[in-house]
This record gives C-alpha cells, structure tokens and sequence, in this order.
C-alpha cells in the first residue's frame, strides 16, 4: 500500500507542475530529479550521472532517427497540391455510396495517414479542401466537421505513426511489428466512420446531397492518387518486405517525396525551407519529451515502483476487463489535458508492467494505447484536431467536439472490439513476421 502512495505522490506532483504552465519535458525532468532525490535518497552528482547515461544512448539511439525523417515527410507533402489532387481522386470513388462526397474524408485521412505519421498533420491537410467543398456543395455541417475531426485521428494509428515509433522505443518492441499491427484496426475504425456516415445519409437523406453524375471518371482518377500509393508502397512495402528497418524506409520516404516534388515542379526552396522549420519544431517537441520520458522512467526504476505497483495491483485479482476499463478511463482522462506524445511517454514506465504482468502482448497493448491517444485528440479541452478545425472553420471548440462525439464513441466500439478479438490486431504481424 506504501508504494500505491508514493506513486499517488509522484502522479500528484506531476499534475501540479504541469498546473503551473510548466513545458511538459521539463515538468518530466522536475519529477524524476524530484522523486530520486526526495524519495530514494539519490545525492545530486549520482542522479547527474545517471541522467547524462540516458541522454547519451537517446542521442544515440538509431530507431529515433525515423521521428524527424517521417515529419519531413509529412510536411513536405502538406506544402504541395498533392491533397488536392488527393482530392480529386477520390470523389469518384465515393459516388456509389450513401453520404457521398463526405466520404473524402475518411477515404483521404486513411490514405494520407500512411505517408503522414501525424493527426493534426493529416486533419490539417485533408481539411483546407474538404472543409470548403462539402460546405459549398450543402453536405451538413456537423457530419462534416466531425467526420474530418474523428478520421484525421487515423494519421497516429495508420502506419507509419510517430505515436507507434515513441511506443516502440520505449516498450522495446518491434517498430516494424508495431505497424504491420496497426493496419486492421485502422481500417476498421475507417470502416465503422464510413458505416455511421452511410447510415446517417439513409436515415436523414438532406444530410448528404446526391452528387451530380458528371465531373471525372474513375479511370480518370487512378492518376490523380497515384502520387500518394506510390510513396505508400515505397514506405510500407520497405518496411514488411523486410529490405528496410523503419529509420531507413523513413530516410527513402523523405527521398522518394523530394524526387516527386521536383518531377511535378512543386519543389522550391521556400518550400524546402519551410518543411524543415516546420519539421525541427515538431521533431524537436517529440524528441525532448521521450528523451525526458526516459529520465523518469528510469527513477520510477530505482525506486521499484513500477514493479510494486504492479505487484499490488495483480494482488487485487482484477479481471483482464476490468484492468483495461481502468486504463480505458485513465487514458480518456488523461487525453482531455495531454497530447498523445506526452501520455505515451509518461503512462507507459507505469502502465507496461501493469499489463504485462496482468498477460497481454506488448505488441497488443501499443494498439490499444494508440486508440487511447487518438480519443484524446477529439475531447476538449486539449484535443489538437479540434484546434486544427477551430482554425479552419471559424466553429468554436463546443460545437466541433460536438459533432465529433458520434465518432468518438466508434473509437471506443473499435477498443472494445480490439480487446474482444486481439487478433484483429495480432493476424497481420503473425502473418507477415512470423
């Protein structure tokens, strides 16, 4: 009961240096220093020298690399007109289906989240068209917005995702197997969007207006997505083939972007300057945060809290249900005040223990904390889709978490049908990995 206290404590002091408008990494730092030097009698030279370990096999660390290469990536692409095309190309593929043009949405975040990594990247990306178009075309404006809002979540959980990377990192499981696990789910929340929107459009028709007939054909519409499929098979067919690891499929992405770029004259020195402004504010974020993630992890480590904890809560003989209901609350709590990173980073030294103590696959919990995460970026009041789509639209935060909420619960329907059927997500990386 002692070391359900202490780490009451450290959760406690945590919160209350992030309630002081403290940056998260350094809150991060505060708390480990804090906690080895208050709790485990640690002198300031020892806990100097073990945190300048840490940070030196981070700055070494090969798998870390991937981070910045897969967010040039991204932000290459969200400069050029490939979103339009993007676009464009789908339209016609939406035609047969009740709802219409509102399917671009989940179609095109599902798409660009493959060669993204990022939700506010790929919601910011597919909305400055969509949100124009649906609104001039007299689709309704909730299911517009909400639809964009719950499938640019997808660019966390489609592969290749920054969120998988730092889980990998830090769990010490395969980054590799971590994508290949995160390709059903994703097309199963995908195709759960698409179902409530089909379903939605039958029920209530003035929803969703019938699309005129004319416009591009579907053969005329192959080329327009080509740009995008290509760089997904180049990234994802490296990556299971097995002819690259992460970091290097994220190093040939990068390449493969700037090769199309200039082929299609897009490529420009602005433009260049701009991806890597963009690309070293983001990937200097992420990197601090797991770099000091890291830090407290391993106090959390000499303390044997992890381990104490998790032994505690194993003596209190929760069923697998009810442990991943508490999880489930514990994360959507979480979400409402942290970005995805940030939860990952400082839930997992507790978490990871927890459920594998309690016999779930590492492999299958990264999923499972993922889909967490993804909640967390439609729920007020820190929920990044939401600002993205605050800043597009001109709606305030209520009323896009509003129209956000149908697709919120589906996420949750997704978590519980993962935890029902774990194959869902395991199939795919037995199959492929072995």
């Amino acid at each position: 009961m002692d070391m359900v206290w202490i780490a009451a404590g450290v959760a406690a002091l945590l919160l209350t240096v992030l309630a002081m408008g403290t940056w998260v990494f350094a809150a991060l730092v505060v708390v480990a220093m804090s906690s080895l030097w208050w709790l485990g009698d640690f002198d300031l030279d020892r806990i100097g020298l073990i945190f300048s370990r840490i940070l030196y096999r981070a700055g070494n660390s090969w798998e870390l690399s991937a981070i910045p290469l897969f967010i040039l990536m991204g932000e290459l692409i969200f400069r050029s007109n490939v979103s339009e095309r993007l676009f464009k190309g789908l339209t016609p593929l939406t035609r047969p289906f009740p709802g219409g043009m509102l399917h671009t949405n989940v179609f095109g975040c599902a798409l660009f989240a493959a060669v993204s990594g990022s939700s506010a990247a790929t919601t910011a990306t597919i909305g400055k068209i969509t949100t124009r178009e649906l609104a001039g075309r007299g689709y309704d404006r909730n299911l517009s917005i909400g639809s964009l809002a719950g499938a640019g979540s997808l660019g966390l959980l489609i592969p290749p995702s920054i969120v998988m990377i730092v889980y990998g990192v830090q769990a010490e499981v395969s980054i590799s197997k971590l994508f290949m696990a995160g390709v059903l789910p994703g097309l199963l929340i995908a195709a759960l969007y698409s179902g409530f929107i089909i379903l939605r459009s039958m029920t209530q028709p003035r929803l969703a207006p019938r699309q005129a007939t004319g416009g591009i054909g579907l053969w005329q519409a192959l080329p327009l997505l080509a740009p995008v499929a290509v760089l997904i098979t180049i990234v994802m067919g490296s990556i299971y083939s097995g002819i690259a690891t992460p970091s290097e499929a994220a190093a040939v992405g990068v390449a493969a972007t700037l090769g199309l770029l200039a082929l299609e004259r897009q490529l420009s020195v602005a433009l260049l300057i701009d991806a890597l402004k963009g690309t070293l504010i983001s990937a200097t974020m992420v990197c601090s945060l797991l770099v000091t993630a890291m830090l407290l992890s391993t106090a959390m480590g000499y303390l044997h809290l992890p381990k104490e904890l998790a032994a505690w809560i194993a003596a209190q003989q929760f069923t697998p249900l009810v442990l991943l209901m508490a999880l489930a609350v514990f994360y959507i709590v979480l979400g409402l005040f942290l970005d995805g990173i940030s939860i990952t980073v400082m839930s997992l030294p507790i978490t990871l223990p927890i459920v594998v103590l309690a016999g779930f696959d590492p492999l299958w919990f990264g999923v499972f904390l993922v889909i967490m995460v993804e909640l967390g970026q439609i729920t007020p009041p820190v929920g990044f889709n939401l600002f993205v789509l605050q800043g597009m639209t001109g709606e305030s935060i209520g009323r896009i978490a509003w129209a956000a909420f149908p697709f919120f619960l589906l996420m949750c329907l997704a978590a519980a049908m993962i935890s029902l059927w774990p194959s869902i997500v395991l199939w795919l990386p037995q199959q492929l990995a072995g």
